[in-house]
């Protein structure tokens, strides 16, 4: 009978973990999936390339303050999110992605590290957590110069990968880190200037930092694919192997739950809006086309999954969760 009651629980357990799940997916932001978080990381294929999506953390805005920072017509988008959203909260995720090449390990991004709030900057925890450490980590390509992709760069002011060479689009570079383009710079995008610097620098110092222009090979299997209009170099890095395709997009998408559905929707951090809304509108074409699955910086944890499109707007369908390691 013992043994009876403890398949009963387990069987209860699976289910109310499948709930949760399903709550995830169907929400695609919701504190749902904050309790099913992997520690560690999101581990699955691409070929021979071994993906690893390692959680940044969430971070909670509401849903008014997200409407004065989205651009389109306020009130269906307002109708979305209170509808996605009934706590009135919105769950901002934050994803960076590690590929174990087999030869190398490179990192997408580095997550916000200590430069915003306690609820993020778990990158290298994670990181650990899956097995590797930072002194590890060979090459590590920016998709931009934000905060929240570049803050995990650095501790204080030292190198956190201190073997790593770190990459970025020469157009990327060479805006953030200009002087004069941060004294006209509005107060607020001022320390976004500072924060790039600050994490940039002990890397150009230590001989570790490298800037490429166009859409080239980085490495064998990853390609730098400009998608300007977020930033002035903003640049996806599309996984190729053995026929399997994954495009780690950055910043394409930062609101799920409007911008899928209506790619002309943009938010007060493009630098050019009308360039960011026109790439955004050419990348969701070219996924669906191919048939590639894409990864997202601020899609709900894992952040991986495929887009479809339906009658001029898009859906995006996560994998399933957890996938094995």
């Amino acid at each position: 009978m013992k043994t009876l009651g403890c398949f009963k629980y387990s069987r209860l357990l699976i289910i109310f973990l499948a709930i949760t799940f399903l709550l995830c997916i169907i929400t695609l932001n919701t504190a749902s999936c904050a309790e099913v978080e992997m520690k560690g990381g999101y581990h699955m294929m691409v070929g021979d390339f071994k993906i690893i999506t390692l959680s940044d953390g969430i971070n909670q805005r509401p849903v008014e303050q997200h409407l004065q920072l989205l651009q389109g017509n306020k009130e269906k988008m307002k109708d979305v999110l209170e509808r996605f959203y009934p706590s009135g909260q919105i769950e901002g995720t934050v994803n960076a992605f590690l590929i174990d090449t087999g030869s190398k390990l490179v990192l997408i991004d580095t997550g916000n590290g200590k430069m915003v709030s306690p609820t993020i900057g778990k990158v290298i925890d994670n990181l650990r957590a899956a097995g590797y450490q930072p002194e590890q980590v060979d090459e590590i390509y920016l998709t931009h110069m934000h905060g929240d992709h570049v803050g995990g760069l650095v501790s204080g002011k030292e190198r956190v990968f201190v073997n790593a060479t770190v990459y970025a689009n020469k157009h990327e570079a060479n805006y953030w880190l200009d002087d004069s383009n941060q004294n006209a710079a509005p107060e607020a995008t001022k320390r976004t200037f500072q924060a790039a610097k600050d994490t940039i620098t002990p890397y150009i110092t230590a001989g570790k930092f490298k800037t490429f222009e166009g859409n080239i090979q980085v490495t064998p299997g990853i390609r730098a694919q400009g998608l300007f209009g977020h930033t002035p170099g903003h640049t996806a890095y599309v996984i190729e192997s053995k026929g399997d395709t994954l495009v780690l997009w950055g910043d394409i998408i930062h609101v799920a739950a409007v911008q899928f559905e209506d790619p002309l929707i943009t938010i007060a951090y493009d630098s050019d809006k009308e360039e960011a809304a026109k790439v955004r509108q050419q990348i969701l074409a070219e996924v669906v086309k191919n048939n590639w699955l894409i990864g997202g910086a601020h899609i709900v944890f894992p952040g991986i999954g495929h887009v479809q499109a339906n009658d001029g707007e898009y859906n995006f369908v996560p994998l399933k969760f957890p996938a094995s390691k």
